[in-house]
């Protein structure tokens, strides 16, 4: 796998974690609520994971709540909570 496509993975799989626990990265950004060098470095921290299986089935088994290993909880956390208090998400 080329480190574009790795990239790519991490970012998709990001996404979707916060997506399923009420974070919209893509709105966040657009918003203010995250700069894009933010997300990329949140992107490259995904990377290093070890748990990406693990990660992949809890997304497809949409499982909500944050897996002990993420590397990203509190990014994903504070965003949900910043989104729901501007009435950007539920």
């Amino acid at each position: 796998m080329s480190d574009v496509d790795k990239l790519e993975r991490h970012e998709r799989l990001m996404s979707r974690m916060a997506d399923l626990n009420g974070a919209d990265l893509a709105l966040a950004e657009q918003v203010g609520l995250i700069t894009s060098e933010e997300k990329f470095d949140a992107t490259l921290a995904c990377t290093g994971c070890a748990a990406v299986p693990d990660c992949q089935e809890r997304l497809d088994a949409d499982t909500p709540g944050m897996p002990d290993y993420c590397r990203n909880t509190e990014m994903i956390r504070r965003l949900a909570g910043d989104m729901k208090e501007f009435g950007l998400a539920e």
